[in-house]
């Protein structure tokens, strides 16, 4: 599943539950859906007597990950942008660079994922990195990686929720933790990324 099943929030609110996941109010349909897909396992859970665990994934990436073609996450995308300039360079962001995200790196969250299915966990479980950052951070993270000095320029265009913030208590509980924050992740990714658009420059 995903957090997108959980309400609009502004950044600095109470970290919510999964139990706060109700009553509804995603943003999106597709938080709707994820939703629904949730009741219809645990529906088979309890009629059928399948073992069923939860996850609700917080923005994961990585390297290996889709990267482009309008279908990669806001971490692989500014990757992209940032490998694809020169040093000084300027990238367009979608909105004011405010909204804030978590971004889980990948290797934790399939940790998190094996952690969560040998567990006896009920009902959805939040995983998800601690560390909230801007959008603007993410930018500037991405430029460190890169060893660039790079320049924004803000546009319109979708941003989603301003902010998500989501306990982790029930994860923490089976001993899983984030071992990758933002700075470590987006070296790893960035290094993958910046090889594949050298080598699409080259092709």
């Amino acid at each position: 599943s995903s957090v997108c099943v959980y309400r609009d929030m502004q950044p600095g609110e109470p970290e919510m539950t999964e139990a706060e996941a109700i009553p509804a109010n995603p943003d999106n349909e597709y938080g709707w859906e994820k939703l629904y897909s949730e009741r219809m396992a645990l529906a088979y859970e309890r009629n059928q007597g399948m073992t069923v665990r939860i996850a609700r994934f917080q923005n994961c990436y990585g390297p290996y990950g889709t990267w482009t073609g309008g279908r990669e996450k806001a971490p692989a995308a500014i990757c992209r942008k940032v490998a694809e300039v020169e040093d000084g360079g300027t990238i367009e962001v979608w909105g004011d660079g405010t909204a804030v995200r978590s971004y889980t790196y990948v290797n934790d969250m399939v940790e998190g994922i094996f952690m969560l299915m040998h567990s006896d966990l009920q009902g959805a479980v939040n995983i998800g990195c601690p560390e909230y950052v801007t959008v603007d951070e993410l930018v500037a993270a991405v430029a460190e990686a890169s060893g660039k000095t790079i320049y924004i320029k803000h546009i319109d265009g979708p941003v989603g929720v301003q902010s998500r913030n989501f306990s982790n208590e029930r994860i923490y509980s089976t001993g899983w933790r984030a071992r990758y924050f933002l700075k470590e992740g987006i070296a790893e990714t960035y290094a993958w990324i910046e090889q594949q658009v050298k080598e699409q420059q080259g092709a």
